[in-house]
């Protein structure tokens, strides 16, 4: 893996501004074709590389990870591995120091986590991008103490998103091919809720743990017939509402979370693939992966507000400076041109800097302040 390092050195690209103060927090993004993550450390508005951490254990193959989160006490980061003996698995890491601690085999084709606020459970989605569909599909809870798996929850035909509110008493979980969202209670590990999202893809029969109470159709009350494909969901800060990328739909639809009803959908960019709300809860951001844009939505008007234009072409992920300044979006590669992450100023509205980064880089977060002391 140190041709990996080595080249990445070399594709740093965009400007770097002097800053005063170390701002403490890095900027984590996994690369999917090069089994590495990279950490960047913030440099005004610019990145620069802090670290790269090989990952994987198939030499002569590549493994696969997808996606990356940080532990809520900001002491480890987990890491999917889409591939693997036979199936993927979820990997453990230490903050300081960036060492293994330990590792679970979930299921097929593995895409995003999302851990529960006290840290104890990671839930995680697995999509199985290659299988025969319609089928049922998984998603994998695990202990993170002991990186031990609980269970497989039987959830829908290609769940891609995964995300805990943050009471810590509900996930909510995105659908692809079956073209809904659901809701699972953590307290019972069991799905209690699903909606459609679109009229797309037909279920094939499923039978969930616990009473399932089906919401309408979010297209239906926008007038439409058209097809969603879910390919995230995402929570507000405040629990009430539910945030989802439609892929197929181009667009981005607000939900109620308490009701489990839909609000209203908002045209985006083309394939919406990615949804974040700001740490204040101002905005929105949409990454459109077909339109080589970011969508900016206000979070009070749900209007779209601004259109940012990206380096790249193929849009991934998004995740905020913990100060709300600044959005860094991952976008793949193509070929043997690089992927990148941007930065993008939330003032202004515009794209003021880009890293190059190899190999596919998809998954991205922040690991906050108190860690990087720590690890230093």
């Amino acid at each position: 893996m140190r041709w990996h390092i080595a080249a990445l050195g070399a594709l740093i690209a965009g400007p770097v501004v002097a800053q005063t103060g170390e701002p403490g927090y890095r900027v984590g993004v996994v690369s999917e074709s090069g089994d590495i993550v990279t950490w960047l450390k913030p440099e005004g508005s610019g990145l620069t590389v802090d670290r790269v951490v090989p990952v994987g254990i198939m030499p002569s193959d590549i493994d696969g990870p997808h996606n990356i989160t940080v532990a809520p006490d900001g002491k480890s980061y987990y890491v999917t591995i889409a591939h693997g003996t036979p199936f993927g698995s979820l990997w453990k890491l230490s903050s300081a120091g960036d060492s293994v601690l330990g590792r679970a085999q979930v299921e097929l084709f593995p895409t995003t986590i999302s851990v529960t606020p006290d840290g104890q459970f990671a839930l995680v989605a697995n999509s199985d991008f290659h299988g025969d569909h319609p089928r049922i599909n998984v998603v994998s809870v695990i202990h993170t103490p002991t990186m031990n798996k609980i269970t497989d929850v039987p959830a829908c035909d290609m769940p891609h998103g995964v995300k805990v509110n943050h009471a810590g008493t509900r996930v909510y979980i995105s659908c692809m091919h079956s073209d809904e969202i659901l809701q699972l209670d953590v307290s019972t590990f069991g799905i209690s809720r699903r909606a459609k999202t679109g009229e797309g893809h037909t279920m094939a029969a499923s039978a969930p743990s616990g009473p399932v109470h089906h919401g309408p159709s979010a297209s239906a009350a926008a007038g439409s017939n058209k097809e969603c494909s879910p390919t995230f969901i995402s929570v507000s800060p405040d629990d009430k509402r539910l945030y989802v990328a439609c892929n197929y739909g181009n667009s981005l639809q607000v939900w109620d979370a308490v009701s489990f009803k839909p609000i209203k959908e908002i045209p985006v960019g083309k394939g919406a693939y990615n949804v974040e709300p700001s740490p204040n809860g101002k905005l929105i951001i949409v990454t459109n992966k077909k339109d080589q844009s970011v969508s900016l939505i206000d979070a009070v008007t749900l209007t779209e507000i601004a259109r940012v234009p990206t380096s790249k072409k193929i849009v991934h992920g998004v995740a905020y400076s913990p100060d709300n300044r600044f959005a860094y979006i991952s976008s793949e590669s193509i070929g043997a041109d690089p992927g990148a992450v941007d930065v993008i100023d939330l003032t202004t509205r515009k794209s003021v800097a880009s890293v190059s980064i190899p190999r596919q880089p998809t998954g991205i977060t922040i690991l906050p302040s108190r860690s990087t002391s720590e690890r230093r």
